[in-house]
């Protein structure tokens, strides 16, 4: 039997993607649901949605859930690897045999996807977004010291901004830009890595997807992929959740000692607040959690923060001349997704080895709780 090649299942556009994910997840008898965008149109003017393709028992006690493109731009890589697994033979035996429920939650912020930007159609970053928002978030000073550099009136950027960038990384170092900078900040609505003032639309509609598939689940386990930090291809595995030592445990016990966390400092990611897991504790209360974010290498620290530095600019500044706009889109594509088949193959890899190992935790889960029911 030939190897199976993923490298086919990549999009080249958001479009690409809804309409080959549509298509596998039928094809494979995937039960589908649609959650359309009241407002936001794609880049092309297309409709926007998430995308839902299910299997397995609809009140199973196992639930793995699968997301794509939580940031916008990140869903090529996402979307890959989620079609990818819905034409993988072997693995999807492997789900049949599981018992499990499968949710592929395919595209949640649909508009950065097909605008090509990492926030949504309010430059909200979601994997920020998860948050009470009365009373107001707390304001986040780090940020506010490097916005007015790291968010320039031109670009490229002045040579006044370059300077202070530079001293800042002088005295405090590349690992302290990345904290004041991606941390989630809800003062600077024209800014990176903006929280908003409110639940995003996306954030509702992963709340409800939650509710509908793994509200009743004993045990629920979440792999959300994401791209821009650390080597080249190299899917670190982030921790996902919230700093409780059980889930933690959890989560090594199925994907490996090497799981990393921001909680413990072991990550390439900066500590983060409102991140999409806690939807997962609000919606899912009872089930035993285990998540992280598959999260993959792309080009250097330096070279993505630009990317993101002058996507920001361009949002800011929509008459830019068209020439720079599409400098400025292929820069912000390739910032977050390498469109080669060497880095698509060995993404989808690691993907697929981390669903099986998500199936194999899920199993000894329902396997301990069944065991622990039996009276002795």
């Amino acid at each position: 039997m030939a190897a199976f090649d993923p490298v086919p299942h990549f999009p080249a556009t958001y479009a690409e993607a809804r309409e080959r994910f549509l298509a596998a997840a039928r094809a494979r008898g995937f039960a589908v649901e649609r959650h359309l965008h009241p407002t936001a149109r794609g880049a092309d003017g297309e409709a926007l949605s998430c995308d839902v393709a299910a299997v397995g028992p609809a009140e199973a006690c196992a639930v793995l859930l699968l997301t794509s493109a939580t940031h916008g731009v990140e869903g090529f890589c996402g979307s890959g690897c989620q079609v990818g697994l819905l034409h993988d033979d072997a693995l999807l035996a492997d789900i049949a045999a599981a018992g499990a429920r499968v949710v592929l939650l395919h595209a949640l912020n649909p508009y950065g996807f097909s605008h090509l930007r990492r926030t949504n159609e309010d430059n909200v970053d979601l994997n920020r977004n998860f948050r009470g928002f009365e009373p107001r978030p707390l304001p986040n000073h780090a940020y506010a010291g490097v916005h007015g550099f790291l968010v320039p009136s031109t670009w490229p950027p002045s040579q006044d901004d370059d300077a202070q960038m530079g001293a800042y990384v002088q005295a405090h170092g590349e690992r302290a830009l990345q904290a004041a900078v991606s941390g989630g900040q809800s003062e600077f609505p024209d800014g990176l890595f903006y929280a908003g003032v409110a639940p995003a639309w996306s954030n509702r509609v992963l709340r409800s997807v939650l509710r509908a598939h793994a509200r009743a689940a004993a045990t629920l386990g979440w792999i959300d992929f994401h791209t821009g930090l650390g080597p080249r291809g190299h899917g670190e595995k982030i921790y996902a959740g919230r700093a409780v030592a059980a889930d933690v445990a959890r989560a090594k016990a199925w994907w490996g000692a090497d799981v990393t966390s921001f909680h413990d400092g072991t990550s390439t990611s900066a500590p983060l607040t409102g991140v999409t897991y806690n939807a997962a504790y609000e919606e899912c209360p009872r089930a035993a959690y285990a998540g992280i974010a598959l999260e993959y290498g792309t080009l250097p620290f330096r070279a993505v923060l630009a990317a993101l530095r002058a996507d920001q600019w361009l949002a800011n500044h929509p008459d830019a001349p068209a020439a720079q706009r599409r400098e400025i889109k292929r820069a912000i594509r390739d910032a977050f997704y390498q469109d080669a088949d060497d880095w698509k193959a060995a993404v989808y890899l690691q993907a697929r080895d981390a669903v099986r190992a998500a199936l194999a935790g899920l199993r000894h889960q329902h396997d301990e709780l069944a065991g622990a029911s039996v009276p002795r």
